[in-house]
């Protein structure tokens, strides 16, 4: 079985910020809570991906490489609203490569970073940048964000960040 381990925080600051990234351009066309179903382009490859249900920062994860043009004609014509749009980079820190997600269009404003673990239990040393934990928050799943998108988050302090799903 696929498995995925990661931790996900809110990033500050600027200084994890080199070279270009990658833009990304994902959709969902399933959202359900037991499972999702998402095409992802990457630069010039192409993903689809079936995750399971969150325990912790554990969940089933298989992911198959696809054609480009599946999946541009997925993301165009079959995915969900609005598509998820993010450029990401990759930093190298303690040994471990985080991912750093700068989202745009309906998400724009949300930075976030995760590191994939190869156990629960493995010690993370986080670099300076890395803000709040925000792993078991459901509010920052890539599938929510089609239906709750982070421009809309609202809460008592007026700042981003209080969608309920």
């Amino acid at each position: 079985m696929g498995r995925e381990i990661e931790r996900k925080f809110r990033v500050k600051g600027t200084e994890w910020r080199i070279g270009q990234g990658i833009k990304y351009r994902q959709g969902y066309l399933s959202t359900v809570r037991e499972r999702t179903v998402r095409v992802r382009r990457a630069g010039e490859k192409a993903y689809l991906t079936m995750k399971g249900v969150n325990v912790g920062a554990m969940r089933s994860e298989y992911e198959y490489e696809i054609s480009v043009q599946d999946a541009d004609e997925m993301l165009d014509q079959l995915c969900q609203r609005p598509l998820v749009e993010k450029r990401r980079y990759r930093v190298e820190y303690a040994g471990l490569t985080w991912e750093i997600d700068e989202f745009t269009g309906e998400n724009e404003g949300l930075v976030v970073a995760e590191v994939e673990l190869t156990s629960e239990e493995l010690e993370v040393q986080q670099p300076p940048w890395v803000g709040q934990e925000v792993t078991g928050d459901p509010r920052y799943f890539n599938a929510n964000l089609v239906a709750h998108p982070y421009r809309t988050w609202s809460d008592d302090t007026g700042e981003a960040g209080a969608a309920t799903t």
